[in-house]
C-alpha cells in the first residue's frame, strides 16, 4: 500500500537531513518533490495544489518548531495536512434507531461491491451486529449467485426470492429483517461498466422508496482517477456517505485515496487489503497518513495481534522467556500467530523504522510455511532439544519436509542466536536490541 508514493516522500525528507535551519529555498525545493510525487502516485492534481500550498502557507509561518531539524519540521507539517485531507478521524458507521438499517453498496461493475459485501458482513456478525445481505442487481445473471456463495462463505444470510424487480427484492429484504430480528441490510446494488441515466435512476428509486442509512460508494483504488470521476458523479445524484476502497494491497499507486475524499467530502470509512473475507479494515485517517510517510502504524498493528494472538499461550512464552526455555516448538507457535496477522509485507508496513528497501520489498509467505514444515518433521525430542539433530537427523527431516539440509541449518543457525539474544535480553535489553538490529543489517531503525 502506497509504496511508491512512500518512498518518493522519504527522498524528499532525506534530502533536508543535515541542514541547520529551514529556509525558503529548502521549502520551495522540497514542495517541488512533493508536487512531483504526489502527481506521480495519481493524486488529482486540484489535490496535489491545495495541499503543497498549504505546506508552504505553515512551513513559511510561525508555526515552525526550533526544536526540530528541517527534515523533521517538513515531516510533521506534511503529516498533518495529509491527515486533514484524508478526514482527521475515522467516521464509523451510522445505524437505524429503529432497525433495520438498510447500507447500500453502489459502485461500477468491477469495483469488488460483491465481495465487499461479504467482508462487511463478516465485520458486521464480528461487532456484534446481526446483517443480512441482498442482491438487487437483476440484469446479470451470475451476480447473485455471486452473492450467495460469499455469503455462505462467512456465514452472511441472503434473500433467496426469484424476482427481476430490484424494489421487490428490497421490500421483501425488510421484511425478512424485520420479522428474523436481522438489524443490519446490506444492499449489493447493481453495477454497470460505465455510468448511465437507466442506472442513476433505479438507484435514486431504491433509495426513495427505502431510504439507507448509509450509501457506500465502492472503489478499485487501482483504478486511479477513474474511480474519483465516478465517486464525483454517484455523489452528485445519491448523496453518499462514505466511500469503501478495494484491493489497496495491490499494485495502486494510492492517489485515489487521498482524492476521492477530496472530490466528495465524504469520508473513507473501510479499506480492503486482501482477497481474504477478514481483509478489510475501518479506515483511520492519521494511521493512513503514518504509513504514506513511512511512520508505521503501531496502532493497526496492535489491534491486530489483539484479535489473533492467543494470549494464553503469549503468557506462558513470555514465563519461557524468562527461564531461557524457548524451544522450536514455541517458534512454530509464533510463526502460526504470526501467519494470523496477514501477508507479512502489510505487518512490515505497519512497523515504525523499518527502512524503505526493506519495507517495499516483496515478503514471500510460502518461506513461513517451508520453516514450519521442517520443524513439523522434527520429533518432539528433536523440537526440544535441537542440540541432537545430526547429519542423519538432519537429512531425514529434509526428506519428510521437502526442504534440503542446507535450509535447516540455516533454521538451526537463527534459530540458536534467537536463543542466545533472548538470554542477553535478560542481563541487558538494549544492548541485546542492538545486537538485534545489527543482525538486519543495522537498516531497522531502534527508539533507544
Amino acid at each position: 500500500m502506497f509504496e511508491a508514493l512512500t518512498e518518493k516522500l522519504g527522498r524528499t525528507f532525506k534530502s533536508l537531513r543535515g541542514e541547520g535551519k529551514l529556509s525558503e529555498a529548502h521549502i520551495t525545493e522540497a514542495l517541488s518533490q512533493i508536487r512531483l510525487a504526489l502527481l506521480e502516485g495519481d493524486v488529482h492534481f486540484q489535490v496535489v495544489q491545495q495541499l503543497t500550498d498549504n505546506i508552504r502557507r505553515r512551513a513559511l509561518g510561525q508555526e515552525v518548531l526550533l526544536a526540530l531539524s528541517p527534515d523533521q519540521q517538513v515531516l510533521k507539517i506534511v503529516r498533518d495536512e495529509l491527515v486533514q485531507l484524508l478526514g482527521v478521524a475515522h467516521t464509523p458507521l451510522q445505524f437505524a434507531k429503529k432497525p433495520p438499517s438498510i447500507i447500500f453498496l453502489t459502485g461500477l461493475q468491477g469495483s469488488g461491491k460483491t465481495t465487499t459485501t461479504g467482508k462487511l458482513g463478516k465485520w458486521l456478525a464480528k461487532t456484534g451486529h446481526r446483517p443480512m445481505a441482498v442482491s438487487t442487481d437483476v440484469r446479470r445473471p451470475a451476480a447473485r449467485e455471486q452473492l450467495r456463495q460469499i455469503a455462505r462463505a462467512v456465514g452472511l444470510p441472503v434473500v433467496e426470492k426469484e424476482s427481476s424487480d430490484p424494489l421487490e427484492l428490497l421490500k421483501a429484504a425488510k421484511r425478512e429483517a424485520e420479522l428474523s430480528a436481522y438489524d443490519v441490510v446490506l444492499v449489493d446494488t447493481q453495477g454497470r461498466l460505465h455510468i448511465d441515466a437507466e442506472l442513476m435512476g433505479e438507484l435514486e428509486a431504491m433509495k426513495k422508496a427505502y431510504p439507507p442509512v448509509e450509501t457506500l460508494f465502492v472503489a478499485d483504488a487501482m483504478t486511479g482517477q477513474d474511480a474519483v470521476k465516478s465517486a464525483g458523479t454517484f455523489h452528485e445524484r445519491l448523496s453518499l456517505t462514505g466511500v469503501i476502497l478495494t484491493k489497496m494491497d495491490g499494485d495502486a499507486r494510492g492517489g485515489a485515496a487521498l482524492s476521492i475524499r477530496w472530490v466528495t467530502g465524504q469520508p473513507i470509512k473501510f479499506i480492503g487489503t486482501g482477497e481474504k473475507y477478514d481483509a478489510l479494515e475501518p479506515f483511520h485517517p492519521d494511521r493512513i497518513a503514518s504509513r504514506i510517510l513511512g511512520l508505521g502504524d503501531v496502532l493497526s498493528l496492535i489491534e491486530k495481534a489483539e484479535e489473533t494472538v492467543d494470549r494464553a499461550k503469549a503468557e506462558e512464552l513470555e514465563e519461557k522467556l524468562r527461564r531461557a526455555e524457548f524451544t522450536l516448538e514455541d517458534f512454530r507457535d509464533q510463526l502460526r500467530q504470526l501467519k494470523k496477522m496477514g501477508p507479512l509485507d502489510q505487518v512490515l508496513d505497519m512497523i515504525p523504522g523499518v527502512a524503505p528497501e526493506v519495507r517495499g520489498q516483496a515478503v514471500d509467505d510460502r518461506k513461513l510455511k517451508r520453516l514450519e514444515a521442517i520443524i513439523d518433521s522434527m520429533t518432539p525430542k528433536e523440537r526440544r532439544r535441537p542440540d541432537v539433530l545430526d547429519g542423519r537427523r538432519r537429512r531425514r527431516v529434509a526428506r519428510g519436509s521437502g526442504t534440503t539440509v542446507q535450509e535447516i541449518n540455516q533454521l538451526l543457525r537463527q534459530f540458536a542466536e534467537m536463543r542466545r539474544l533472548m538470554k542477553a535480553m535478560k542481563g541487558g535489553e538494549k544492548e541485546a536490541m542492538r545486537k538485534l538490529a545489527a543482525r538486519f543489517g543495522g537498516k531497522m531503525k531502534l527508539p533507544l
